[in-house]
Parts: C-alpha cells; sequence; structure tokens
C-alpha cells in the first residue's frame, strides 16, 4: 500500500550553487553490471548491441506517439544516488532520452535483478505518493490511473520492456565530488513494482533528463540547477587502459563550460512524439577538404528557433553509436574509403561496419573529420569514430540508419567523449569543450 499520498509542490529549495558526481561506464569495476569475465573487445561489441536496440526504439518511437521514452537498456553511463530517509543506493542509468526517473521498490510483483538492495518505501519517513490532482499526474502520457487518490503510473517501451507502480515523491541525495551531499526533497519518481522486459540485469532504473516533461529531474532542479547541467565522457576503450576512469556530470554553476575551445550551438525541442529529445543542427560533416552537405527531414522546434535553421539531429547521451541517414551515409563513407589507405578487413560483427586493419596502438592513419553545426564546428578525434573493436582491428562507429526506416539522426556518446558538454536550458544551447575526461574538471 501507499506510505502516503500528497498534493502539494515542491518545497522551497536549498541552497545549491552547483555540484558534481561521477558517472560509471557500466562496464568498469566500479558498476555493479560488470563482467570480469569479457574482455574488452566484448564489451565494446556488448555496447554496440545495446545501440542498435536503442535505435531500433527510436523508430517505435517517431511511428507510434503513444509509445513512452527511450529504451534506458541501451544507455552505457550510470549514476549513484540514494533515495529516502535513511538514504539507499540505487544505480540509475543517465539518460538525456527519457523524461521519466524510476527505479524499483519492495514489494516488487516482478523485478528486475539488481545487486544493490531494493528500495523499501515503507521504511523511508520522506516517501510519499502523489495524489490524483498533482500536476504531474495530469499528464496522460505516463499517468493513466488512480485509485484511492493515489496515482499508477504505466510506461510500456518499443520493445514490450515496461515499468509501473505508484508516481511518488522522496529526498534524491546527490554524492558531490566535493564531498559535500546535496540532499534535494520531493523529486517527483516512479516507484516501480512490476518491471520487467529487456531491463533485465541492465540497471536499477533510470534518471531522466529530457527535455520534455515537467517531471524529468532536469526541470524538477530548475530552481537549484538554473537550468544547466554538463557531462564529460570517457572513451569506452580508455577502460582498458585504467579501469577504475570515471566520467563526471555536473549541475548548476558548475555546469557552466566556459574557456579557450569552447563553442555552442542552438537547441531545439521538438513539440511533437519526440520532444523528449534534443536537437541540435547540423549543416555538414567534413572529410579532409571536402565538406558534404547535411540533409535530413526537419522538425518543428519550439525554442531556439534560428532562422532557418531547425533541429536534425538529437545529442544522446544514452545511444553509443551515430546514426546518419541512409543517402548521406554512403556518401560519407565513399568519401572516407577514399581517403584511408589501412588494409580493409570483414567486420567479425556480422553488422557490415566499415572496419580496417589498425597498428598495435588500435590506430589508422585517418583523414581529418569535423562535424558542422550551427556556430560550432566539432572536430572528431580517432576514438570517437574509429574504436578498436579487437586487437588490430578498428570499426567505423558511424552507421547508416536505414535498417530503422524513420529513425531520426543520432549523434551517440562516443562521437560526444572527451568533450566537455553543457547544456543550458535558459540561453538554448550546447556548448563543446575539447577535454580529457579522465580528470575532473
Amino acid at each position: 500500500m501507499p506510505a502516503g499520498t500528497g498534493t502539494s509542490g515542491r518545497t522551497p529549495p536549498q541552497s545549491v550553487n552547483g555540484f558534481t558526481l561521477d558517472l560509471i561506464h557500466r562496464d568498469s569495476p566500479l558498476s555493479p553490471f560488470h563482467n570480469p569475465s569479457n574482455t574488452p573487445y566484448e564489451r565494446l561489441q556488448n555496447a554496440f548491441d545495446r545501440s542498435f536496440s536503442r535505435a531500433s526504439f527510436l523508430k517505435e518511437k517517431c511511428d507510434n506517439s503513444i509509445q513512452s521514452t527511450v529504451i534506458p537498456r541501451g544507455g552505457e553511463y550510470i549514476m549513484k544516488i540514494s533515495i529516502g530517509t535513511p538514504p539507499i543506493d540505487t544505480h540509475l542509468i543517465v539518460d538525456t532520452g527519457s523524461d521519466l526517473s524510476w527505479t524499483q521498490c519492495e514489494p516488487c510483483i516482478k523485478c528486475i535483478k539488481q545487486l544493490t538492495p531494493i528500495f523499501n518505501p515503507k521504511k523511508s519517513s520522506s516517501y510519499k505518493t502523489l495524489g490524483c490532482n498533482n500536476k504531474f499526474c495530469q499528464d496522460g502520457e505516463f499517468f493513466q490511473t488512480c485509485t484511492n487518490n493515489t496515482c499508477n503510473y504505466n510506461v510500456t517501451y518499443g520493445d514490450l520492456s515496461h515499468t509501473t507502480g505508484y508516481l511518488s515523491t522522496e529526498t534524491f541525495k546527490f554524492a558531490s565530488t566535493s564531498g559535500e551531499h546535496v540532499s534535494i526533497p520531493n523529486i517527483a519518481f516512479g516507484c516501480g513494482h512490476d518491471n520487467g522486459g529487456l531491463f533485465t540485469n541492465a540497471s536499477s532504473g533510470v534518471i531522466g533528463l529530457g527535455c520534455g516533461n515537467a517531471i524529468s529531474v532536469v526541470n524538477q532542479m530548475n530552481q537549484e540547477i538554473k537550468g544547466k547541467f554538463s557531462y564529460c565522457m570517457i572513451p569506452v576503450e580508455s577502460l582498458s587502459i585504467n579501469s577504475n576512469a570515471t566520467s563526471h556530470i555536473s549541475f548548476g554553476d558548475n555546469a557552466v563550460v566556459s574557456g579557450p575551445g569552447v563553442v555552442s550551438t542552438p537547441l531545439f525541442k521538438q513539440k511533437l512524439s519526440m520532444y523528449t529529445f534534443y536537437y541540435l543542427n547540423l549543416k555538414g560533416v567534413s572529410i579532409g577538404n571536402k565538406t558534404l552537405e547535411f540533409k535530413s527531414s526537419k522538425i518543428s522546434p519550439t525554442v531556439g528557433d534560428g532562422g532557418n535553421d531547425q533541429g536534425n539531429i538529437i545529442i544522446d547521451s544514452g545511444t553509443l553509436l551515430t546514426f546518419l541517414p541512409q543517402d548521406f551515409y554512403e556518401s560519407f563513407e565513399s568519401r572516407l574509403k577514399s581517403l584511408i589507405s589501412a588494409p580493409k578487413k570483414v567486420d567479425p560483427s556480422g553488422t557490415d561496419r566499415l572496419c580496417y586493419e589498425s597498428d598495435e596502438n588500435g590506430t589508422i592513419d585517418l583523414p581529418k573529420i569535423v562535424a558542422h553545426f550551427t556556430d560550432a564546428d566539432i572536430e572528431l578525434l580517432p576514438s570517437n569514430t574509429f574504436p578498436q573493436v579487437k586487437e588490430g582491428l578498428v570499426c567505423l562507429a558511424i552507421l547508416p540508419s536505414y535498417d530503422f526506416f524513420g529513425q531520426p539522426a543520432v549523434f551517440g556518446n562516443l562521437a560526444q567523449a572527451n568533450f566537455l558538454i553543457g547544456y543550458d536550458l535558459v540561453a538554448n544551447k550546447v556548448s563543446f569543450k575539447p577535454t580529457d575526461c579522465t580528470y575532473r574538471h
């Protein structure tokens, strides 16, 4: 039964200037989902597979606006936070493509296997379920029924994974890297009592950093973080060099990206079925001395419209790979092939990726690749585009989206690695700064 009901909004926030947390790659030894029997290359291939699963769902999302947010299973980075009073640790996948945050709760009708204790709301003095008149319960995308003045949520994902339970509020405690823990009360989230599908063995839940719904943690914490967050993600292959390396995510004043080398591009949000996502406008991609004009279907943005420019590519923390429309990808791949002299190899995964024999350091001689966003040119490093998938072999981490017809273009997290990336939802912009993300900033 619910621990209690409430209809009030957030209490006045504590004084929070900004805070920074570690982000743990799901394949790191620091992650509860780490499988020590997997080689670094097997972990990368598994991450590729999860990325395909997520991309497949984007088609479903695009085709059917009734479907809810994207598959968190595709996410690669997790945040350790504490929930409740007394606080219980939980590991949540960080997802800029999801709005609703949720975690598993006792009693479980059906639960995903997790290594940390499942949150028991009956043991928390700060837990409350939300009543039917609460503003979050009025959103028909997630919340469809109300029983005994308790708001029930039910999210079914495109692959039929699901989470069902009570819409509730709790105190979220963030373990800041400064050593000062930041507690924020009355965060609305899903307390999941029935969870299943492809989430199995993947996480304790999701922390939603999307922009489309008021229940997104970014929107709920707006008074505290002033519409700003940033992250700096290490490349997957860095784990083979330093298995304890961690990425970082910052909120509020700590999230401001400034200094030499920073470029910024407008941020766009869509009104229709893909409204959860953050969009950028990609104008073209240079390979060597030739620029390929990027063409794709435009969206209808609600904010950030810079004249004729509109968002045409999702920037997503939860998709490893980058996906480009088929016609553009064919030109992109053809140009790469004409400039790469390394021996071409067959993709061992059977995915038909562009693969080459590399030297012992996992590198090949690559042309300069630059993504031209509106007002921001981003030079991609070899680790952003051709990761080492096995010893002596690198494969392109940019793929065509024709297998998922209708899928929008996606700028994945491998392409974002080793950039400090800041989101400013007040100024409607995203900033990039080339950065070694293995160090704190």
